[in-house]
């Protein structure tokens, strides 16, 4: 093949219209990631825009709205047990799994009902 895929530019998430308070709260109030400003010509689709590294994550509108309760990011973090005690502060549930060998894990959900699992390789 003549082309390879590079890396994964963003990953979108599914939000009901005007629930970009909620989305804030959560990936920036919450999970510490950055606000992102949405280029012009895409604001009037309402959402908003999130990094941490040089990932993104892109919360948007969808009508009718369904949750992703199974598909789901995997977002890598360096210590889970600190953010395992930050979610508990922020009153945040998630539901720690043992099924993947070599990886610790739990699954949350973010304000709208999408599932995302969060883990730590551990050698």
């Amino acid at each position: 093949m003549s082309f390879r895929f590079k890396r994964i530019d963003h990953i979108q998430l599914a939000a009901p219209r005007d629930t970009e308070p909620e989305a804030r709260q959560f990936f920036s109030g919450v999970l510490g990631f950055e606000e992102v400003e949405k280029p012009e010509a895409l604001r009037k689709n309402g959402g908003v825009w999130f990094a941490f590294g040089d990932q993104q994550i892109h919360v948007g509108v969808e009508e009718p709205f369904h949750p992703a309760e199974k598909a789901h990011p995997a977002l890598e973090v360096d210590d889970l047990d600190a953010l395992l005690q930050h979610l508990d502060e922020h009153r945040v549930p998630y539901q720690s799994d043992e099924k993947l060998p070599g990886a610790k894990r739990i699954y949350l959900s973010d304000p709208f009902g999408n599932r995302m699992e969060v883990l730590e390789w551990i050698n």
